[in-house]
């Protein structure tokens, strides 16, 4: 937040500040979303609020940006219940292998009395989420091989970001997960450190790793929804007028998000076999019943946490 952001002098400039940092590169759908809410914010507050983008991990990973925001450093990011969970470990379902079946199952227990309890957790943790309902996309896999079954992923080093829920989902599914910063991924490939890496479409399109990789495996194994987060410190000092604005903003650019998600994925599915890649449909029903063993691994998980989202999900 900018220094004039508590001495109440009235100044033309935007008197709130915030950087927003990740590790996504310029023209990726996820980068316009925060251009987007950068825009959006500013109108909204009459130019009193500003998001300066920071992409490409240029403030570091996003472990290091979360401890920079717990200790007051007027930022925020990206996070979802995989990286909570390491705060909240209930969180770490909502990235679950196969916990629902589309986007939706998951904006809808986002609206639930468990989304929320265990968001007021975090927010005693240091952490406030301000939006919620950002679709990142469906995660594929990107190899250097052909897979077909879970059998085939055996022996394959796939890359997942370093948070034990998605080591363990990788796992769960069959692969030896191998956790990398999303900046060195595009080398790991190219140096056959690793046979493959994970994420939405966009995303492995964005971060070129289909040069390296030239088979697209569609398991669609976790819908990411995103959120947005920020320092609980830093939140409270907003006033609530900037408060109101930003996660109006937010939610705004989310759908922005969400929408140009599902139009860019097909249409960079056709980019890719342009590029010679492989594009593989598998049946993600085989991946669902190898993945299960996953939700056994969590002991420190509230009993019964998985029926629950389930009823949620099938209400």
């Amino acid at each position: 937040m900018s220094i004039a952001a508590f001495s109440g002098i009235a100044q033309a400039e935007a008197k709130y500040i915030l950087k927003v940092a990740y590790e996504n590169n310029p023209g990726e759908p996820f980068d316009k979303a925060i251009h987007e809410w950068a825009r959006l914010f500013k109108e909204q507050t009459g130019g009193q609020g500003e998001l300066i983008p920071y992409p490409s991990s240029q403030l570091g990973s996003k472990k290091d940006v979360i401890e920079q925001m717990k200790l007051g450093s007027p930022l925020i990011t990206l996070a979802d219940g995989a990286f909570f969970s390491d705060y909240v470990p209930d969180f770490g379902i909502m990235f679950g292998p196969y916990l629902g079946a589309s986007y939706k199952d998951i904006f809808k227990l986002n609206q639930s009395d468990l989304y929320k309890e265990m968001s007021g957790k975090l927010d005693a943790k240091g952490l406030h989420i301000v939006t919620k309902d950002w679709l990142y996309g469906s995660r594929h896999m990107l190899t250097n091989r052909m897979v077909k079954t879970p059998e085939d992923l055996k022996g394959l080093k796939i890359r997942v970001p370093n948070n034990r829920i998605q080591i363990e989902g990788m796992k769960a599914m069959g692969a030896t997960p191998t956790p990398l910063p999303l900046a060195e991924v595009y080398t790991s490939l190219n140096l056959k450190i690793i046979d493959g890496a994970e994420n939405p479409i966009p995303v492995l399109y964005g971060q070129k790793h289909y040069e390296a990789a030239k088979f697209l495996i569609l398991t669609g194994h976790v819908e990411n929804i995103t959120n947005l987060v920020m320092g609980e410190g830093t939140w409270k000092k907003l006033p609530a007028n900037i408060q109101t604005a930003l996660v109006a903003s937010g939610d705004q650019a989310g759908t922005f998000l969400t929408e140009l998600v599902l139009i860019q994925e097909q249409e960079i599915i056709e980019k890719m076999k342009q590029e010679g890649v492989t594009v593989v449909e598998v049946d993600k029903s085989l991946f669902k019943e190898k993945s299960k063993s996953f939700y056994t691994k969590f002991p420190e998980w509230t009993p019964g946490l998985y029926d629950k989202t389930q009823e949620i999900i099938n209400l």
